[in-house]
């Protein structure tokens, strides 16, 4: 499976990503130090504390979504209202970096493992980071409701929800291996010139089945595709050729 990687490229500048949270138990934070005070968010917790709960099935799915997008648009909501949603932005960019780890997801959505010690983890990470307090308390509202297995699907709402406003296009860029930052900043004005977006977005997904080269998916939902991969290439030749698949040893 590809492994998900996040590298921001804006035409403003925002705070640098954090490293990832470290394998192994117990679960430790690896984001930079800086200590957080407590901010409730009560407000929040009750807007979210009436949403329905999905049933299962595609209702069940659909429901999620609409939980998912309820979320985003309270954080969104309050990042706003005290003026933070760049730094918000910033921040769920960590969160998703945290999440995507099997383990940390696996922790937090675990049923036998108790609230205490989930909302243990997330002041371990809020005191050894730089992660806005609404966001820890964020956190600890998803943990007490047991929605935080939204996670992910909340940060890709809360992106749209941030896109929106800010006339920021966000454009997935899969390679082999990590590109150089010269080399994503020219995708990142090339896909400019592409959409006339204000600010460009980039993240980055390393897939070592594209053999060589890179996509690039952007528009609504990444309906639009740019592929410069060499697996391409060999697909559009064995079809020319119509020997079936090529596989190349590597």
């Amino acid at each position: 499976m590809a492994a998900l990687q996040q590298t921001l490229i804006t035409f403003q500048s925002r705070s640098p990503p954090s490293p990832p949270i470290a394998s192994g138990k117990p679960l430790q934070s690896t984001f930079t130090t800086g200590g957080l005070t407590s901010l409730r968010l009560p407000k929040l917790a009750a807007k979210l504390a009436t949403k329905p709960r999905p049933n299962g099935g595609a209702s069940g799915a659909r429901m999620a979504d609409s939980a998912a997008g309820s979320y985003a648009t309270a954080l969104a909501d309050v990042a706003k209202s005290n003026g933070t949603l760049e730094s918000t932005a910033a921040d769920m960019e960590k969160i998703d970096k945290m999440f995507a780890d099997p383990e940390v997801f696996d922790f937090f959505t675990s049923p036998i493992i108790s609230l205490e010690k989930k909302r243990q983890v997330i002041d371990e990470i809020t005191a050894s980071s730089k992660i806005q307090p609404h966001i820890a308390n964020f956190l600890n509202i998803l943990i007490d409701m047991k929605r935080i297995d939204l996670m992910k699907d909340i940060v890709k709402e809360f992106e749209l929800v941030y896109n929106r406003p800010t006339d920021t296009e966000l454009a997935v860029v899969t390679s082999v291996v990590q590109l150089e930052s010269q080399h994503l900043a020219q995708i990142a004005k090339g896909v400019q010139r592409l959409t006339g977006s204000k600010n460009v977005r980039i993240k980055t997904v390393i897939d070592p089945s594209l053999v060589a080269g890179f996509t690039i998916r952007y528009g609504s939902s990444g309906s639009k595709l740019i592929d410069m991969s060499v697996k391409k290439q060999l697909e559009e030749i064995a079809a020319q050729l119509d020997i079936g698949d090529v596989q190349l040893a590597v």
